[in-house]
C-alpha cells in the first residue's frame, strides 16, 4: 500500500514538474520574442515600391500596442489577427506621405469591427486617395459587409471567380433570459429611470418592448443610411438600387453578377491579382510583393513623447468597473486608474490638453461619477478637455463625456442612453423551492438583511432603492445639462435612457461635431494655442505585455476547461455570473451587437 502511495505521489510530482517546466520554457521564449519585437518597433525599413497591406481577416481593436500578435491565441491554434484602430489609421496616414509606398492592398476576409470603427478607417482611406496612389482590394472567398464598406473606396475591386459579396443591411439581436431565470428560480428585482432604458428589459419581460424597438429602428436606420451612402457613391450606384440589391440575398448570386451590377470590377484568382500588383509596382514576376503591415509602418504609438505642447490621449475602453475575470483581471475601464491618471495630467506642466477617447457602453454609476469629477477638475484647471467617441459612448460612457469643451463622434457612434438602473438578484425561489435550502436570519434592525440575495426586497427596501436610482438620474441629467449648457428639463426630454446614433445626437445637441480622433486632437491643439507644434501621448500606460499574456493564457485555460465540462450551458452560466457579479446600480446600455 505504501509503495503504491509513493508511486502515485512521485508520478504526480513528475507531472507537475514537467508541466511547470514546459510553461516556464514557453514563457521565456515568448518574453524573448516580445522583447525582440519591442526593440524593432518603429524601426522598420521600407523598401522602394512597397505596398501597405491591410489584412481584414481579423479584429480591429480600439487601441493597438507595440505588436499585434496574440500569443495566447497562437498557443491555442487560433490564427485570428488583431490590429488597433489607431495603428491602422496612423499607418494609412504615413503611407500617404511615404514616397516608398506605392499604394494600399486591402485583403478582405471577414473583418470584425463595429460601424464607427469601420467609418474611421474608411475616412482615412478616402483621404489617402488624395495622394494619387492606388488602392486595390481582393477577396478570396468573398466580401463580408464590413469588408465591402471599407473596400468600396478602392480604385479597383477584385473577387475570386467563385467568391461572393454579402451586403445585407444591419441587424441587432438581443436575448431575453427571463424565462430561463424563472425556471432557475432567480428573480431580478429591477428599479430604473427611463422608458427607453432597455438594459434591464430582458430581465423584466419575455419580449422586446415597443419603446426599445422604436429606438433600435431609428438608430439602426440612420447608421445604415450613412454606410449605404458611402458604398453607393464609391461604386457609382444609386442608393435605391444598392438597397434593392442588399434585399436580394446577393450572397447567393453567381460571381459574374457582381461584375454586371458594378459591385466589383473584375474576377480573378489570387495569383493573377498579385501579378497585377507586381506589374503596378515594378516587381519582378518571380519576386514577392513588398508588403508592409500597419504595425510596421505605424511603429510604437505608445512610445514616450517628451517636451511641452503635449496632448494627452486617454483611452476609456470597455465596461466601467465591469466584472472581474476568474483570474482577477478586468478588461474594461478601471475608474480608479482613469481618475488617478487624469489627476496626474492636471499636474503635468507638459500636458496642454486632454482628449478622452471613449468606447464604452457604460457600467458602474459610482465609477462613472468618480471619473466625471476628475475630468471636471481637469477642465477647471484651464486646460482644454475634448471627447472623441468611438463605437459606443453610451450611458456611463456619456456620463464621463458630457462635461467636455467639445464632443466629437462618428455618425455611426452609439451614444446617449442617459438613464440609470438598479438590479438586485433574488435567489429565494431557487434556494427554497428548487434546491431545498432555507435561509433564516436574526437581525438587530429592520433592514439589516437588505443585502442578502436569498431574501426578496421588502416594499420599504424596494422604494429606498428606487429613491436612490432617482437621485442618481437627477445627478446624471444635471451633469449633462451643465456640460451641454442647457436646462436640465431639456436634457430629460432626450434622456429617458434612449440610445441615439451620432448623427442624430449632433442634431439634438448631445454631440458638437462629427469626426474621428484626429479631428478631436486638432481641435484640442487649436484650443490650447499649439498650432501644429505638438505631440500626442497615449494613456494609461500599456500593461506589461508578458504578464498580460500569461494572465490571458491562464484565463483561457480556465474557460476551456469550463466549456468542456458544461458544453453549451457554459454561455448561460457566464451570463448569470455576469449578472450576479455586477454592481447593483449601473449606468449601462443593453448588450448590443450590430451586424
Amino acid at each position: 500500500m505504501m509503495k503504491k502511495f509513493l508511486l502515485v505521489v512521485c508520478g504526480s510530482f513528475v507531472g507537475v514538474t514537467l508541466a511547470l517546466t514546459v510553461f516556464v520554457f514557453s514563457a521565456i521564449i515568448f518574453s524573448v520574442v516580445l522583447v525582440s519585437m519591442g526593440d524593432k518597433s518603429g524601426t522598420t525599413v521600407v523598401s522602394d515600391h512597397s505596398i501597405l497591406h491591410l489584412d481584414l481577416n481579423g479584429v480591429i481593436e480600439e487601441r493597438g500596442g507595440k505588436n499585434n500578435l496574440d500569443f495566447v491565441a497562437m498557443l491555442q491554434g487560433d490564427d485570428t489577427k488583431k490590429v488597433g484602430l489607431n495603428t491602422m489609421v496612423e499607418a494609412i496616414k504615413k503611407a500617404k506621405d511615404d514616397e516608398k509606398i506605392d499604394g494600399i492592398y486591402i485583403e478582405c476576409g471577414g473583418v470584425a469591427a463595429e460601424p464607427a470603427t469601420l467609418m474611421a478607417v474608411r475616412r482615412a482611406l478616402v483621404d489617402f486617395k488624395k495622394s494619387g496612389k492606388f488602392i486595390y482590394s481582393y477577396a478570396h472567398e468573398g466580401y463580408a459587409q464590413g469588408d465591402y464598406y471599407l473596400a468600396s473606396v478602392a480604385d479597383s475591386m477584385f473577387l475570386n471567380p467563385v467568391g461572393a459579396v454579402d451586403v445585407h443591411g444591419l441587424v441587432s439581436a438581443n436575448t431575453y433570459p427571463k424565462p430561463l431565470l424563472d425556471k432557475l428560480g432567480v428573480e431580478m428585482q429591477v428599479v430604473r429611470v427611463g422608458t427607453f432604458k432597455s438594459a434591464v428589459e430582458p430581465y423584466m419581460v419575455n419580449e422586446m418592448s415597443d419603446a426599445n424597438r422604436l429606438q433600435k429602428e431609428v438608430y439602426l436606420g440612420s447608421i445604415w443610411n450613412s454606410m449605404v451612402e458611402g458604398m453607393a457613391a464609391s461604386r457609382k450606384i444609386s442608393t435605391e438600387k444598392f438597397n434593392q440589391m442588399a434585399d436580394s440575398v446577393m450572397v447567393t448570386w453567381p460571381a459574374d453578377s457582381f461584375v454586371k451590377n458594378k459591385l466589383v470590377d473584375k474576377l480573378c484568382y489570387r495569383n493573377e491579382f498579385e501579378d497585377r500588383l507586381k506589374k503596378l509596382t515594378n516587381v519582378d514576376a518571380d519576386k514577392d510583393l513588398n508588403l508592409v503591415t500597419p504595425s510596421q509602418l505605424a511603429g510604437d504609438l505608445d512610445a514616450e513623447q517628451s517636451g511641452s505642447g503635449k496632448i494627452a490621449v486617454l483611452y476609456a475602453v470597455g465596461e466601467i468597473d465591469g466584472q472581474v475575470s476568474p483570474m482577477g483581471s478586468n478588461d474594461g475601464i478601471n475608474s480608479e486608474v482613469i481618475a488617478e491618471t487624469v489627476r496626474e495630467l492636471i499636474d503635468d506642466e507638459d500636458v496642454a490638453a486632454l482628449v478622452l477617447r471613449v468606447n464604452s457602453p457604460g457600467g458602474s454609476a459610482f465609477g462613472s461619477e468618480q471619473m466625471w469629477k476628475a475630468l471636471d477638475d481637469f477642465k477647471k484647471s484651464g486646460k482644454p478637455f475634448v471627447v472623441s467617441m468611438g463605437d459606443y459612448a453610451a450611458s456611463g460612457g456619456y456620463y464621463i463625456s458630457c462635461g467636455a469643451d467639445r464632443i466629437f463622434a462618428e455618425p455611426t457612434t452609439i451614444t446617449g442612453s442617459i438613464g440609470i438602473f438598479g438590479m438586485i438578484p433574488c435567489t429565494q425561489e431557487l434556494m427554497e423551492n428548487k434546491l431545498g435550502i432555507n435561509t433564516y436570519v436574526v437581525k438587530t434592525n429592520e433592514n439589516a438583511d437588505m443585502g442578502l440575495t436569498s431574501k426578496r426586497l421588502t416594499p420599504v427596501q424596494y422604494n429606498a432603492m428606487q429613491n436612490m436610482v432617482n437621485l442618481g438620474y437627477e445627478q446624471f441629467t444635471k451633469h449633462c445639462a451643465d456640460g451641454r449648457h442647457v436646462t436640465q428639463d431639456s436634457i430629460k426630454v432626450i434622456a429617458e435612457g434612449r440610445v441615439w446614433d451620432g448623427a442624430t445626437a449632433q442634431k439634438i445637441g448631445l454631440v458638437d461635431e462629427l469626426g474621428g480622433l484626429d479631428a478631436a486632437i486638432k481641435w484640442a491643439a487649436k484650443k490650447a494655442n499649439l498650432g501644429d507644434d505638438y505631440v500626442t501621448q497615449n494613456y494609461p500606460a500599456p500593461v506589461n505585455e508578458f504578464e498580460n499574456m500569461m494572465e490571458q493564457y491562464m484565463v483561457s485555460k480556465y474557460e476551456s476547461r469550463m466549456q468542456g465540462e458544461m458544453g453549451f450551458l457554459y454561455e448561460y452560466h457566464k451570463m448569470i455570473q455576469r449578472i450576479l457579479g455586477r454592481q447593483h446600480v449601473l449606468c449601462l446600455m443593453e448588450e448590443t451587437v450590430i451586424k
